[in-house]
């Protein structure tokens, strides 16, 4: 019987002891707390048992945290205030009392902002669960009525020992030109359709604005450029002076802060990076947005456009003076929305984003390829006249623009010399021989003859079709575009051409003037023409070329451009990305290229190269 009992005793539990585990599950419980399982954390529940107080707190929860409380002056401060931090935000989750969730952010900050002679613990994983209870803690303090909803205000807020009265100057809501309202708290929205979603780690509640009204006084340029859903990255801050002082009082002071382009704030000599969410506010921008609609509807019916017929180039952010243009030209049956996997990245890369500002060109993709191109070359002149009319602002004049299948056919008309190259598609005789109405004159002119646009600097050709696509070869293509309703001022151009017989007139087909497609189709007289024309002096070109297969180039294709067409022997680069559809604007290998060419570009410019 005896020996019996090692073999028993060996099998039954000992109170204390391990038991075999995988490593996630033990990361799991070691980093759990009270953002991401709802419960308090390690360090947390530690305290609580070496203080006694772990089972009065399932008991009495408020009871408890004012026990922790009333211990600040006998030690162990920053555990209790973190502690306290995170105690305070769930008890606010719990029971809806905002004045705890706005404790928690106040115990939060006073635990992040120790006094100098604190030692520093780099290492302390505590510090990045009071940034979040100090984040989320204001989205909840100063939540509005209506979901998702962030007011910013100054006022007198209660807390579970206290007040807080907090300043708050309006004036920081005026940024740009615009009055910011309409705050909305990024972490209350998902993101959906974005590769990532990028959040810059930082301290301060990230939301979206909206840009409302100009701020009293003002008159900001470009202000028609901004659609009506734009949303805007900003950041809301709470400083407390001197906060370990502070938070032993029962009335506390702070001042609530609104950033709306800067990176990091100062708090006691330090740099404090703030946190925002560039992501979130580009997907509640685009979100329920009519320019998803656009892309049929905008190939089909030539005066129709989802923002009114001024709308030409859309701005992404008020213009921000110093930061040069990034013009983007969507291809045939799309829309800007095309760009938006590129934008999100592009605008979330901090060496790019704050070297550029991001205008979207939105046309109608039937209609003929020099009737929009003319329209955005137009367009670009009275934007840049209309932003700097003194030509103070150098970063304008270094453009880039970037055009995706029939929009890279756009770019490449700002950057070319046609002298009267088209014309003689039209007529053997001079066009200054004709005599035209004066606005038929001034269409045919902006369609027809191209000068280099001289702050254009550099384009970039993804899948473009210079020498037609086969697609518009097809019979479908040909069915398609019968439905291409042109505008009204074209048409009558057309027709009057067409039925006054002036002599010297080649083209009777210009009663029904060819719609993008027709000037898409392999042979056809604009695209040769447009082919054979030399990039100007002064603009420097590149290439990204998708093709779906491995094998050699001259027989590979995209599904819409075969790579022969795509390919310009002329252009500074070429990027061939493999396995790849028409639409290498949304691939990976595609944004990098174009990153690598801004950054290139940028180099160059701030070098004084160009």
């Amino acid at each position: 019987m005896c020996a019996l009992v090692p073999a028993l005793v060996s099998a039954c539990a000992t109170p204390i002891g391990v038991s075999p585990a995988s490593q996630r599950e033990v990361q799991r419980e070691l980093t759990r707390s009270a953002i991401t399982s709802g419960t308090p954390s390690a360090p947390t529940e530690e305290l609580l048992t070496r203080l006694g107080l772990r089972e009065r707190y399932e008991a009495e929860p408020d009871e408890t945290l004012a026990l922790l409380r009333a211990g600040l002056s006998e030690g162990e401060i920053s555990d209790r205030l973190y502690a306290l931090a995170e105690l305070s935000f769930l008890r606010g989750e719990a029971t809806g009392n905002r004045a705890q969730v706005l404790a928690g952010a106040v115990y939060a900050y006073a635990f992040l902002f120790p006094p100098a002679s604190e030692p520093f613990r780099p290492f302390d994983t505590r510090a990045v669960v009071a940034r979040n209870l100090y984040n989320l803690g204001l989205t909840r303090a100063f939540a509005g009525p209506e979901p998702q909803q962030v007011l910013l205000e100054a006022g007198r807020f209660e807390l579970p020992f206290g007040t807080l009265d907090v300043a708050f100057d309006p004036a920081q809501k005026h940024w740009a030109g615009f009055e910011l309202d309409r705050f909305a708290a990024a972490a209350d929205f998902r993101v959906r359709g974005f590769a990532n979603r990028y959040r810059h780690a930082g301290l301060g509640a990230p939301l979206s604005a909206s840009l409302g009204a100009p701020a009293p006084g003002e008159s900001p340029p470009g202000r028609d450029h901004i659609p009506p859903r734009l949303k805007v990255p900003v950041t809301a801050f709470l400083r407390l002076s001197e906060p370990r002082r502070q938070i032993t009082s029962q009335q506390l002071t702070a001042t609530l802060e609104l950033y709306s382009e800067e990176e990091a704030t100062e708090v006691d000599g330090r740099r404090i990076p703030l946190e925002v969410e560039k992501s979130s506010a580009l997907a509640y921008t685009l979100e329920g947005s009519a320019i998803w609609d656009y892309g049929f509807a905008g190939f089909r019916l030539g005066d129709y456009l989802p923002f009114g017929p001024a709308e030409r180039l859309i701005f992404l952010h008020p213009y921000r003076p110093g930061r040069i243009p990034l013009v983007l030209v969507h291809g045939t049956f799309s829309s800007p929305a095309t760009w938006a996997q590129l934008v999100n990245e592009l605008e979330n890369d901090p060496e790019v984003s704050r070297r550029y500002q991001v205008w979207l060109f939105i046309y109608n993709s039937g209609n003929p390829i020099a009737y929009s191109a003319g329209i955005l070359a137009e367009s670009l002149r009275d934007t840049l006249r209309e932003l700097d009319p003194e030509t103070h602002d150098a970063a304008l004049r270094h453009m880039v623009v970037a055009g995706h299948s029939q929009g890279g056919l756009l770019a490449r008309l700002t950057a070319v010399d046609s002298g009267d190259r088209f014309w003689r598609n039209v007529s053997d005789h001079p066009f200054e021989s004709f005599h035209f109405a004066p606005e038929d004159r001034e269409l045919l002119r902006r369609s027809l003859f191209y000068e280099r646009l001289p702050f254009v600097e550099r384009v970039i050709y993804l899948s473009t079709p210079h020498r037609g696509s086969y697609l518009s070869s097809y019979s479908l293509s040909s069915w398609v575009s019968r439905l291409v309703k042109l505008p009204g001022n074209l048409t009558r151009v057309g027709y009057d051409l067409a039925t006054k017989g002036q002599e010297g007139l080649l083209l009777r087909s210009l009663e029904k003037p060819p719609t993008s497609l027709d000037n898409m189709r392999p042979g056809s007289p604009f695209l040769m023409a447009l082919a054979e024309l030399p990039t100007a002096p002064g603009v420097t070109t590149h290439s990204i070329i998708p093709v779906k297969g491995d094998g050699p180039l001259e027989d590979e294709s995209d599904g819409v451009v075969r790579y022969e067409s795509a390919h310009r022997a002329d252009v500074e680069s070429e990027l061939v990305v493999r396995h790849s559809g028409h639409s290498v604007q949304e691939r990976p290998e595609g944004i990098r290229e174009v990153r690598r060419i801004l950054l290139e570009h940028a180099a160059i410019v701030s070098a004084g190269g160009r």
